[in-house]
């Protein structure tokens, strides 16, 4: 019975962690003489009291949400990406010159190119740093990182030179953008609002991943991997594989991201010189969204839908109540902090029950399943 409620606890965790932040923000927006009820009911409104407003929503979510799958990945592999933005930024860049190029094939098929090839350029944007990391012990976090400010200057390079708009280039203007695609190539819409199929597209993905991490031996492996590697390559797993693999997904995942930005929502790769300019910071934002849902791929679902109605809440938060907007980043980043802090509690818990099993009463049969359970997942 403890278990249970143990287990629950952890579960509750993150919940509990984001209405902690909302409470502190509702202190800071006291301190600004602004009445914390009227502004959480316009962040309400703003996320889910329309139908164009839970579109809009759902549209920040979808990039969260195929971030957060490959983050679910590579955490379970005990790798750690960081570098999301860059690989978004690769997908975009290589999904918008697939577009770009080849405007005389169907639109179904360059939309099928277009996402193969975002996939492929996160992967191998992802892959590097796993390489690195599996065999040549470099740390993935900064590697990652590094990669990141890479791609940046990559993107900026394409979207001012070989990648800009025509029309941009004759007015000599230097607006970082490249020209738009065609209309057959857009991201069907799934109803009279900006929602489109990309959505729908990272839904099934989270089905296949959960598929992949807890149906397939490839899945096993990353996991045992992450859970230990030296058990793991005792066992006969080739460990350094493994943990290429695991990076190599999560930054396919990340590719493709960018590229259904690109496909279902700008229609063409536009920045202001910085990764948040494209990816609107999906690349960090993801991996808190997938913290939140436990790194569990199913989970990550709610979770995503969780912070882009954050996101695009907050906006009109922001306008109803005039607060500044360094306000709504802050919101922001105490929800990141506190729930990353609490997957650090829970994770300790963790241990700590571990720890103390041998001294305590032997569980029963029905505990014993449940354990096993959470230490599956």
């Amino acid at each position: 019975m403890r278990l249970r409620f143990e287990t629950l606890i952890d579960a509750l965790l993150p919940i509990l962690a984001t209405l902690a932040a909302l409470a502190v923000g509702a202190l800071m927006l006291l301190v600004l003489k602004v009445n914390p009820i009227e502004a959480y009911a316009a962040l309400w409104d703003g996320a889910f009291g329309s139908t164009n407003a839970f579109a809009e929503t759902l549209v920040k979510a979808t990039p969260l949400l195929l971030v957060a799958l490959g983050i679910c990945i590579s955490f379970r592999g005990d790798v750690i990406n960081i570098g999301g933005e860059g690989q978004m930024i690769i997908g975009a860049v290589l999904a918008t010159w697939i577009g770009l190029t080849f405007t005389g094939l169907p639109g179904w098929l360059v939309i099928t190119l277009a996402m193969l090839a975002g996939f492929l350029g996160g992967a191998v944007w992802g892959g590097i740093p796993g390489v690195l990391k599996a065999y040549f012990n470099v740390n993935e976090i900064l590697s990652t990182v590094m990669m990141n400010a890479i791609a940046v200057q990559l993107m900026n390079f394409l979207l001012r030179g070989p990648m800009i708009d025509p029309s941009q280039a004759e007015l000599a203007s230097k607006i970082p953008q490249t020209a738009r695609l065609e209309d057959a190539f857009h991201l069907a819409r799934l109803a009279p609002t900006r929602l489109h199929a990309g959505a729908l597209i990272a839904v099934i993905l989270a089905v296949l991943v959960y598929i992949l991490l807890w149906r397939t031996t490839l899945g096993y492996r990353i996991r045992a991997v992450g859970q230990s590697p030296h058990a793991s390559r005792y066992a006969g797993i080739k460990v350094p594989r493994y943990m290429v693999l695991a990076l190599l997904l999560s930054g396919a995942f990340a590719g493709l991201a960018g590229a259904v930005q690109v496909y279902g929502v700008n229609y063409r790769m536009i920045t202001d010189g910085s990764a948040s300019g494209f990816t609107g910071s999906a690349g960090f934002n993801g991996i808190v969204a997938a913290l939140f849902g436990q790194l569990h791929p199913l989970w990550s679902i709610p979770a995503s839908i969780l912070f882009g109605a954050l996101l695009v809440g907050a906006n009109k938060m922001q306008r109803m109540v005039q607060v500044p907007s360094a306000l709504i980043t802050v919101l922001n980043g105490l929800v990141v902090v506190f729930v990353v802090s609490s997957e650090i509690w829970r994770r300790r818990r963790q241990r700590r029950r571990m720890a103390a099993a041998p001294d305590a009463e032997a569980p029963s049969k029905q505990d014993q399943n449940q354990v096993q359970k959470e230490a599956n997942q």
